[in-house]
């Protein structure tokens, strides 16, 4: 009966740690951020950047990859760092590897800290785009980076989406623990040869 209990608190701890908001979050310590979706204008100083299609997929964020061509899309750049808050930074869209621009927003200082680009009618074709960023300083040397993006693949399933099929697949599972007697003694068996 103990070992029936700690299985017990043991799968429900893994579970919560599985579920957990933290886990799946963007960052990370110091030397060990996963997020892709951002450019580092200058040596440890950031800028997050997600794209959105709100026609077709409004709760959805895009970073590498956008689905749909000839719709409206919107690229949000939000500030890591305050000092940027006070320089002017220039935005480029382009299509690559022509070159051709598709997008620009002149170089303004942005003081909220978040800059919203919208384009209408979202990119006419399907293949690689490069997004510009330009630091443009009262004095001294212009910074570029760049980040790429490939559009018209078509929408693929999020993690997001996996993680809530998941959870939905364990509630239903926990459910049937919980209200059949039966299902819970084969569970509670189950777990108990397995940690014996």
């Amino acid at each position: 009966m103990i070992k029936s209990n700690k299985a017990k608190k043991t799968f429900l701890g893994l579970s919560a740690l599985l579920f957990s908001a933290s886990l799946w979050a963007h960052g990370g310590a110091a030397g060990t951020d996963t997020d892709q979706c951002k450019f580092e204008l200058e040596k440890d100083h950031w800028l997050h950047y997600t794209a959105y299609e709100p026609g077709s997929f409004p709760s959805e964020e895009f970073c590498a990859s956008i689905p749909k061509l000839d719709e409206k899309i919107l690229l949000v750049f939000d500030y890591q760092d305050q000092r940027y808050r006070g320089h002017a930074v220039e935005f480029e869209v382009t299509k690559e590897p022509e070159g051709t621009r598709v997008f620009f927003l002149p170089a303004a200082k942005h003081k909220s800290g978040t800059v919203e680009l919208v384009l209408p009618n979202g990119v006419k074709e399907a293949g690689k785009y490069l997004i510009h960023i330009s630091l443009v300083p009262d004095k001294g040397e212009k910074l570029d980076a760049h980040m790429s993006f490939s559009a018209g693949g078509g929408a693929a399933t999020a993690k997001t989406t996996y993680a809530l099929y998941a959870l939905g697949i364990f509630g239903a599972f926990f459910m049937g623990y919980l209200s059949s007697a039966g299902f819970k003694r084969k569970v509670d068996e189950t777990v108990a040869k397995i940690i014996s």
